[in-house]
């Protein structure tokens, strides 16, 4: 093809032909697999069928770029031996300039068989917290959330100080699964045992005080032992694990200013926070009307030495 007389080297109207056949063959593509996951949108109304939608969404999107290599390739390399040695040369290039897409890419197709997350879990991967909403094929985007004062000095630092949403959505690569833990809160059981710490003197009374934080602990998790006990059964079965108790348990631990009682419960993966300040404040009610306190870091003075003092003064003229 010539230009003002200029030939264009590789512009033909072959070429042309094939160019615009593959822009129509790509939105072609696109608009169908627009419609399919359309399609799917209604099916989202519990965690089920946004695990059923999110399925979906990958089947289409993994359909979608399969029928769209083949057919560029059918378009542009219609003679074997050119496309032979486009591929070689391709594929001599992708693996030396884009190790690190390649190897997301690869870890794309571990998360859609090796079972480590669906979309809405919630997890911990590459050092982010949160809840998972979409996997692509590079990278996957999480929701982050908060994380309770223990763990408050990990990088990145955090301002919401339990496991709450803070409004930041993060992108992870999906090759952090290679190099990192990946922490699943809610995949195969959905509950998680918590703890609530709390001092007292040695001096008050230890049994009702474990008391009242067990009533607390079993007012509030009854019906979640409840409808956890059957995932719990499930997950002994799939993984051996040995048998574990749903109900709420007590233990002590003697330090050098009090003794402290911990009081370890099952709850949801989500709303933690809300369950831990019902119990709080049923604990602190009960405590108020037993004449107990919380033990708090207190000094005691037993001796002091002596001082001499010195007074001096003009004299009267």
């Amino acid at each position: 093809m010539q230009v003002f007389g200029v030939r264009l080297v590789g512009i033909n109207l072959e070429n042309g032909r094939k160019l615009l056949l593959s822009i129509a063959f790509l939105m072609a593509a696109w608009l169908i697999s627009r419609s399919i996951r359309a399609l799917t949108g209604p099916l989202v109304r519990d965690r089920a069928g946004k695990r059923v939608h999110f399925w979906a969404r990958q089947s289409v999107q993994l359909v979608t770029a399969g029928l769209q290599i083949i057919g560029i390739l059918s378009i542009w390399f219609d003679e074997p031996a050119r496309l032979t040695t486009f591929l070689g040369l391709f594929s001599a290039g992708l693996a030396f300039a884009l190790q690190r897409v390649v190897t997301a890419l690869a870890a794309y197709f571990v998360l859609l068989g090796g079972r480590t997350f669906n979309v809405g879990d919630r997890i911990k991967m590459g050092g982010v917290r949160g809840d998972v909403l979409s996997l692509g094929f590079i990278q996957t985007t999480i929701m982050e959330m908060g994380e309770p004062p223990a763990v408050q000095s990990e990088d990145p630092g955090m301002w919401v100080y339990a496991r709450q949403y803070t409004g930041r959505i993060v992108t992870v690569t999906n090759d952090k699964i290679f190099e990192t833990p990946v922490y699943n809160y809610s995949r195969d059981f959905p509950f998680i045992w918590e703890e609530m710490r709390i001092g007292i003197d040695y001096g008050s009374d230890r049994s009702r005080a474990e008391q009242i934080m067990l009533d607390a602990a079993r007012r509030h998790t009854i019906p979640i032992e409840q409808i956890s006990e059957e995932s719990l059964k499930e997950l002994e079965r799939r993984y051996s694990l040995r048998p574990t108790g749903l109900e709420p348990q007590t233990f002590w631990r003697l330090t050098d200013n009090w003794l402290e009682i911990s009081v370890r419960f099952i709850a949801k993966d989500h709303d933690v926070r809300r369950l831990k300040d019902q119990m709080s404040r049923d604990i602190l009610a009960g405590f108020d009307e037993a004449g107990l306190s919380v033990a708090s870091a207190t000094y005691d003075i037993v001796g002091m030495p002596k001082l001499q003092v010195e007074v001096q003064g003009s004299a009267a003229h």
